[in-house]
């Protein structure tokens, strides 16, 4: 029973609405305090107050002090303001009210005060599930495949012409947490998450193109599972494709949610060299994997999409292909001046070099590499960045596809329509 009611639905199906049911019903009574025509303009006018109180508290959120380091949407400031207006509401028709009417009253500022969340909730997608709310998910432990020989080079064009799906192929593929050590970085890095396709979970599986992803900052690998929705978009993919899709890896480039190393060497951390040589050699001793280059991609979101043109332009010849979703324009540590003394050692041109667009412009052409941006509809502070560095990309000589998640912003939405565009352009690449 417990597990169910992790697995109840946030900001799908039936919940969300009878949650705005509730609160509708709940306005309702609450309005037919006798005699009406006195109380129901005060109580309209503390719902007045309390809106304009909740955006007034969602510009400040979300443009003076920048609290999530994106804007709000409209949506999301419209649901604040309606929840904090509903408070408003109840609270003013609590004052010489009978009993029950105060006990109504009362618990209502909670019902209101849930629906609002609710409705940001369904705006962010930031949790799908109640057990993803309470940071509760059911993500074991990975049992990993026999070790493999050292890869051999091989025609990606080959697999979907050579694989044959066994009658025992699974029809979803398996996640879990792995431990990747950060044994030549001395990175430390929270636990891994690898997600294993369909192909890669039976006898005589073949080795299959490789995907390490990367989330944003605040969070950790399980967001892109549980938030994003990873394993499900793969799922769909592997089920139209005989079982066959990459394999992914999650690793930790933070190593704690508020830490920010920036996928750089640095005395903030060597997020950098545990990406590309800790993690790599990992995934090349234990995972099934084609050989690095045209059959690998790096990608990841906000400043893990960041990480990804970072790391897939420095790195020339590791990763052949880039998905950068809703990255930035460099990477930051606070301002511009906190970040070149934190990271780069007080040098502007150290800092400058390890910006997207110097790779991007150093390294060129990028005839070898695809390169994929998305960006949601509506993230207009991000947008502009990934205009940019796509644009540079594209003069730069990369094959390059720029993506819009329509009346998305900042959110998971926009990277669960990002990994499930993105697969058939990457699948096309391998081979799949």
């Amino acid at each position: 029973m417990s597990h169910q009611l992790f697995d109840l639905r946030l900001e799908t199906g039936p919940f969300p609405i009878i949650v705005y049911a509730l609160a509708a019903v709940i306005l309702v009574v609450l309005a037919t305090r006798r005699p009406v025509r006195r109380w129901l303009p005060i109580q309209l006018l503390g719902a007045l107050a309390g809106a304009g109180v909740g955006l007034i508290l969602a510009w400040l959120v979300s443009d003076v002090w920048n609290s999530f380091g994106v804007a709000l949407t409209l949506i999301t400031r419209m649901w604040f303001a309606l929840g904090v207006g509903g408070i408003g509401f109840a609270i003013a028709g609590l004052w010489r009210a009978r009993a029950w009417r105060v006990v109504v009253g009362s618990a209502s500022v909670i019902i209101f005060a849930f629906a609002g969340a609710i409705g940001v909730n369904v705006d962010v997608a930031e949790f799908p599930t109640l057990g993803s709310a309470l940071g509760v998910n059911a993500i074991g432990k990975l049992a990993l495949p026999a070790a493999q020989s050292t890869p051999t080079s091989t025609i990606p064009e080959s697999l979907a012409q050579s694989w044959h799906a066994p009658a025992d192929l699974p029809k979803v593929g398996t996640v879990g947490y792995v431990t990747i050590p950060g044994t030549v970085s001395h990175f430390a890095a929270r636990s891994a998450v690898v997600y294993l396709p369909p192909a890669a979970l039976v006898a005589g599986a073949p080795r299959l193109p490789m995907l390490e992803l990367l989330s944003g900052q605040p969070g950790g690998p399980s967001n892109l599972i549980t938030s994003g929705a990873m394993a499900s978009i793969l799922d769909r993919f592997a089920a139209a494709h005989r079982g066959l899709a990459p394999i992914v890896v999650v690793p930790d480039q933070l190593g704690s949610p508020q830490l920010n190393p920036m996928c750089v060497d640095s005395v903030l951390g060597n997020s950098a060299t545990y990406l590309t040589v800790d993690v790599t050699n990992w995934i090349t001793h234990h995972l099934h994997v084609l050989p690095s280059g045209a059959n690998w991609a790096i990608g990841g979101f906000s400043q893990g999409g960041t990480c990804s043109i970072q790391l897939g332009t420095k790195y020339r010849g590791l990763f052949g292909s880039i998905l950068d979703i809703a990255g930035e324009l460099a990477p930051h540590h606070g301002s511009i001046p906190a970040t070149i003394a934190s990271a780069f050692g007080g040098s502007a041109a150290q800092y400058h070099a390890a910006t997207p667009l110097s790779l991007l412009a150093s390294g060129a052409p990028w005839t070898d590499t695809l390169g994929i941006f998305v960006i949601g509809q509506n993230d207009a502070r991000f947008g502009v960045a990934s205009s940019a560095v796509s644009k540079a990309a594209e003069a730069a000589g990369m094959t390059m596809h720029h993506l819009v998640s329509p009346g998305t912003a900042h959110d998971w939405k926009t990277v669960q329509f990002g990994i499930r565009t993105a697969m058939p352009l990457l699948g096309d690449r391998w081979g799949l």
